[in-house]
């Protein structure tokens, strides 16, 4: 590297410490030879944000020697990750331990194996920081953490004592317990005193990926020549739902720790995890989700397992033990069917029978399906798609009405060396509209079930905890039932003076301003200056230009809306002095509203909800974006029913889905709803309307203007906190339908 090239890459790092010079060639050679062009970039950004903490030249000396070889290990978000650490770290009274925090980095990385772990490290030591931090004698801002240091000093010991999990647990135990004694806790965290030593006995269990690590990517290349990338995850950071192992085009997924489970060692665990995966890689072909139902889907995955573990005891028989080892052995009746979901323990049942020939189960379904699957894969092995027709007779033929039940039966039916089976599904989510889902309401069960869409999982904001609960929310959508479309022919008729008046105010707010768009094949008119030039290039004997003519299109309003209807059993009521329903007064509403839109030409959208339980939701398609407002959409209008309760934060999510995914230079959507958001599972009030104020937010951040119509004459409590001030609260419902389509248009002007 030439001394121009030097200075050049010295002028990127906005740090004037003498001491960094001698070695500057040195940190720039090894950050080019690690990371890309790119990151060489994020790399000095990231040293500069460091010299900015004011801490002296030595946080900025430890950055530029360790990060390149971080980031080439983890991945070059650590760049931008540790920089930011650094500075969020020297804005605490903690700002002296930043030298022996950047130390500790190093082995932090080697021993956690992958970003999200380091990314999980990071948490523990801030939040440690957090709770340690000035809290001696109500002094907020005054004193440091006092086992901090202690704490980074014997990290690299720690990490490799303890899995990731083991260590969150052995620092909260010394916060929570020595936080108002600075002198134990520096004891705790030394490792001095018996506490200390006690707890990390207590953790320290289990075999460690990272002291493995060599030895499985040897077996995975030896037995299985297959040379693909391990990530480890920990099993502590996921309270509701805890990971299981997984593979995708980055990498292989398995826990930073296993324990040993009836009577395997947790390195064989890990083998047979791999075992696993690799088979899955080697002979599992992908298949399209949207085709099945939930139940299916469980059910392909539980044959699809079943199937490459036989070819895989096939090359190597002296697995099987452990397969059976691991392999739960579900008792015969003791689910309960009357009270719990038993679809769980049936498929484990079967798998656990294709597995173990000297199984005692009787069941007719399990020994019939159970031949049937020997049957298939003794055809040179079978295939994913034999699997597929073998689970959806067996769902169809084995289904419960109590398999619908939300209380599921997990127990004994877990098989810990199985992965989570992503890579088997593609879905089908691009450009997704109401009118690519077929209406299922009047087929049989059967027919159903083997038509029927997934669930789409949706997070859930808890204000108690300030975090999400990840996929907390099943929400299952279909296209709602058809009645008679000439209701809503009659509902337009009876509020013909108010369309008339409606549609001298539409001629105001239809675009009037015309563009020509040019190089069109078909057009209104031709474009003189390429009819031309194409003229002259067949005179010359070259290709001319077919798109010699031009149309006119309107420039004035680019409007895509949503309307979301709240399907509550609330709309079943009738407001005082009225005979009509408020769901009556819904209906007629939209079908003023839908009319209206369609005069003005925007794309729009119409969608129900209601939900009994976060298991399920139910979204209902009344109109997509591409149908006109016809016969069909009028039939669904007309069939309009109100049930259970308003879970409308999964809903608003989901509605936005589709609405995030139309071309327009303004989206909105426009709520209806007669009540706050509730549902039967939850008692605290607070808790939905806070899950709804994120929604909201949420729309806000991807360019969605929202609005709230809510004819819940209490609505003060509780609808501000929620819109905002985009919100109205309509007193007289039977008022509704006149407002309605003047409050849309005056929404959209």
């Amino acid at each position: 590297m030439n001394e121009i090239e030097i200075q050049n890459y010295r002028k990127k790092l906005k740090c004037s410490f003498g001491q960094i010079e001698e070695c500057f060639e040195d940190y720039t050679l090894d950050a080019l030879r690690n990371v890309s062009a790119d990151g060489v970039e994020k790399y000095f950004k990231g040293a500069s944000l460091v010299c900015m903490i004011g801490r002296g030249w030595e946080p900025v000396m430890i950055y530029l020697e360790e990060m390149p070889g971080i980031a080439h290990r983890l991945g070059e978000p650590m760049l931008e990750i540790v920089s930011s650490a650094v500075w969020k770290m020297s804005r605490t009274p903690n700002g002296n331990s930043i030298p022996p925090f950047m130390q500790c980095l190093p082995e932090a990385a080697r021993r956690l194996g992958s970003q999200q772990q380091m990314e999980h490290y990071l948490e523990i030591m801030f939040e440690f920081m957090e709770i340690t931090t000035g809290s001696i004698h109500g002094h907020h801002t005054t004193f440091a953490s006092p086992g901090l240091p202690e704490l980074l000093k014997h990290t690299p010991y720690l990490l490799n004592q303890l899995s990731l999990e083991g260590l969150k647990n052995w620092v909260e135990y010394g916060a929570r317990n020595y936080n108002n004694h600075p002198d134990r806790q520096k004891d705790y965290f030394s490792l001095q005193s018996a506490d200390s030593k006690a707890m990390l006995q207590r953790e320290r269990h289990g075999t460690l990926y990272m002291d493995n690590e060599r030895q499985l990517q040897m077996y995975f290349r030896s037995m299985w020549e297959d040379e693909s990338y391990f990530i480890p995850y920990s099993m502590g950071f996921d309270e509701l739902r805890k990971p299981v192992p997984y593979y995708d085009n980055l990498g292989i997924r398995i826990p930073d720790v296993y324990d040993d489970l009836n009577g395997v060692s947790g390195l064989n665990r890990y083998r047979i995890t791999l075992a696993h995966i690799a088979a899955h890689r080697r002979w599992s072909t992908s298949i399209v989700a949207d085709n099945f139902s939930p139940f299916q889907r469980v059910a392909i995955e539980h044959l699809e397992d079943s199937r490459v573990e036989y070819l895989m005891l096939k090359e190597y028989p002296g697995l099987r033990k452990y397969l059976l080892a691991l392999h739960p052995a579900p008792i015969e009746g003791d689910c309960d069917t009357q009270k719990e979901s038993c679809i769980l323990h049936r498929l484990a049942m079967l798998s656990r029978a294709i597995l173990d020939e000297n199984h005692d189960y009787s069941n007719e379904h399990i020994l019939e399906f159970s031949r049937r699957f020997f049957d298939a894969v003794e055809q040179e092995g079978g295939s994913t798609k034999a699997m597929v027709d073998i689970a959806i007779t067996y769902i169809a033929r084995t289904r419960l009405q109590s398999d619908q039940s939300p209380k599921v039966r997990f127990d004994n039916t877990e098989v810990s060396y199985r992965d989570d089976n992503r890579h088997m599904w593609v879905f089908i989510e691009e450009n997704d509209e109401a009118e690519d889902y077929e209406d299922h309401r009047e087929k049989k069960a059967e027919e159903l079930d083997t038509e029927g869409l997934p669930p789409r999982h949706y997070p859930e904001w808890d204000y108690n905890t300030k975090s999400f609960k990840p996929d907390w929310v099943s929400l299952y959508e279909s296209i709602h039932p058809s009645g008679n479309a000439l209701q809503i022919d009659a509902i337009l008729d009876k509020h013909k003076a108010l369309a008339k008046l409606l549609k001298k105010i539409l001629e105001t707010l239809k675009p009037q301003n015309y563009v020509r768009v040019r190089y069109q094949e078909e057009g209104s008119e031709l474009d003189l200056d390429v009819a031309i030039r194409s003229l002259i290039d067949y005179k010359c004997g070259s290709q001319p230009d077919p798109r010699i003519n031009m149309s006119h299109e309107h420039n004035g309003r680019d409007i895509a809306v949503m309307i979301l209807l709240d399907l509550s059993a609330s709309l079943n009521d009738k407001p005082e002095g009225s005979e009509q329903t408020i769901l009556q007064l819904s209906q007629e509403a939209v079908s003023l509203l839908a009319w209206t839109i369609e005069q003005l030409g925007d794309k729009y959208a119409i969608a129900g909800f209601h939900s009994d339980t976060r298991h399920n939701v139910r979204y209902y398609h009344l109109k997509g974006y591409s149908e006109k407002f016809d016969d069909t959409v009028k039939a669904r209008l007309a069939a309009m029913e109100a049930g259970f309760s308003t879970r409308m934060g999964g809903a608003i999510r989901h509605a936005s889905h589709y609405l995030e995914s139309q071309k327009a230079d303004k989206k909105l959507m426009l709520i209806l709803t007669d009540g706050e958001p509730s549902d039967i599972d939850v008692e605290d009030v607070q808790y939905l309307i806070s899950d709804t104020k994120k929604a909201v937010d949420e729309l806000s951040s991807k360019g969605i203007s929202s609005y709230c119509i809510t004819l819940d004459k209490k609505a003060d409590d509780y609808i501000q906190d929620i819109f905002g001030n985009q919100y109205s609260v309509i007193d007289h419902v039977d008022r509704l339908p006149e407002k309605l389509p003047k409050l849309f248009m005056s929404l959209t002007k």
